[in-house]
């Protein structure tokens, strides 16, 4: 059977990566697909300095529009990232009906349905395992795995990034500064790391799981968003003692009200399978009506585990474009999606975590007690460790289930008070992991 040909356009860390795997293991991929797939063009900005495993009669080129454009590349991979250029590059490559593969979990997040809908109009594929966690093929799970359950409620470890920083704070005491510093010598961060410290790369992939899980279109700007800046040492040593630990938690729940959504920093228990994911690995929860708990791992990022889901992506497209599928199943798992509705993450009914650090002097539990009292929030427990520094002593409240609505009246009130030395912090505890 002919062979399918690829079109890579990026060559950093996924792009090389996928790259290596299309090479070196390609006669593992023509057995398994019955007909090679063959790399015919390469793209990059810096094309002319790179050392690349591939034959010099590949084409090579600083022009992604020669590629796109390329008679003979039948998939376009798209993989240089960002929602300007990576666009155009899509547009182009449906415009010329080339297959297109990404792992722009970005530019899917804003309008990846859109692009599907273009797709099928013009008789191709886009496919996007590796936009989202890309060692674990959870996109394949909500789109054909489990598709015959009806999902409730999904909690995930999205950002390796952040996960690296809070396992490091927890296993070592660093300072987020320091854990954020060794993220980035290793190569986990980016020299401006906000977007996985703030939770911006976090929530773009919750958009494109809720998408699948739920069969909403979801902006992503919809999505509550909490970074982990906030977070000390101390906040483990206490979350220790409350039988939990600290992880930047992306939740998806179906409500009575609708569906809530949120990336943020959050207790959970040190008994559930999401507590043990540490270092710079992802994994995803899901609860399902009928099929109950499914669990999922691996690492999250890199250039081989990324690679892995591109090329299988790669990989499935070709089988369609050689044996033919009369009905392709979407990307986003529903034939259509409904358009959400923002459910404001103040309807959400918790426990709390509240952390107060104070210049001592009498009587601030009973102040800080009585605005809980006043918002009808119930107390659950007080815990204060040993500290010597009276001028910044730290102790936490926790406080039984109420709304995050009440919480942040609670908060609000409790900020004007002279004797905090920084606002409160709160984070939900998670009880339904």
């Amino acid at each position: 059977m002919q062979a399918v040909n690829v079109g890579i356009i990026g060559l950093g860390n996924v792009g090389t990566g996928t790259l290596a795997i299309l090479t070196e293991n390609a006669e593992q991929i023509a057995l398994k697909l019955g007909f090679q797939l063959r790399v015919k063009a390469l793209c990059s900005r810096s094309i002319a300095a790179k050392k690349l495993p591939a034959p010099d009669s590949i084409l090579r080129t600083a022009d992604w529009r020669e590629v796109v454009s390329h008679p003979e590349v039948d998939i376009v991979a798209e993989l240089v990232g960002g929602v300007t250029v990576a666009r155009e590059i899509i547009d182009a490559a449906i415009a010329h009906k080339k297959s297109v593969v990404t792992a722009n979990k970005e530019l899917m997040a804003l309008c990846g349905a859109e692009l599907w809908d273009r797709a099928i109009a013009a008789g191709i594929n886009l496919a996007m395992e590796a936009s989202v966690a890309g060692g674990i093929p959870i996109h394949t799970v909500l789109r054909e795995g489990i598709s015959g359950d009806r999902v409730t409620t999904l909690y995930g470890i999205l950002n390796g990034t952040s996960n690296y920083i809070l396992t490091e704070i927890e296993k070592h005491g660093s300072s987020f500064d320091d854990a954020l510093k060794d993220a980035q010598r290793l190569g986990y961060a980016e020299a401006d790391p906000s977007a996985d410290v703030d939770g911006y790369d976090a929530r773009s992939k919750l958009a494109i799981l809720a998408a699948l899980a739920f069969g909403e279109k979801i902006t992503p700007s919809d999505i509550y968003t909490e970074g982990i800046r906030r977070i000390l040492p101390l906040d483990f040593q206490y979350a220790h003692k409350l039988g939990h630990t600290i992880r930047l938690i992306c939740g998806a729940h179906q409500t009575p009200a609708g569906l809530i959504l949120s990336v943020r920093p959050a207790l959970i228990p040190q008994s559930t399978i999401l507590a043990g994911v540490q270092g710079a690995y992802n994994a995803v929860w899901v609860g399902g009506k009928y099929g109950a708990d499914t669990f999922y791992y691996g690492r999250g990022a890199g250039a081989a585990p990324t690679g892995v889901a591109v090329v299988s992506d790669l990989m499935r497209v070709a089988r369609e474009i050689r044996c033919g599928s009369p009905e392709r199943v979407s990307p986003f798992a529903h034939e259509r999606l409904g358009e959400y509705k923002p459910i404001p993450v103040t309807l959400q009914h918790a426990a709390y975590y509240l952390r107060f650090r104070v210049v001592d002097r009498p009587g601030i539990i009973a102040s800080l007690a009585g605005v809980l009292a006043e918002k009808q929030i119930s107390l659950e427990a007080v815990l204060q460790l040993p500290s010597e520094n009276r001028r910044d002593l730290p102790f936490v409240i926790t406080v039984e289930p109420t709304s995050e609505q009440s919480i942040r009246e609670a908060l609000s009130e409790m900020s004007t008070h002279d004797f905090l030395v920084e606002p409160p912090f709160a984070m939900p505890m998670e009880k339904s992991l």
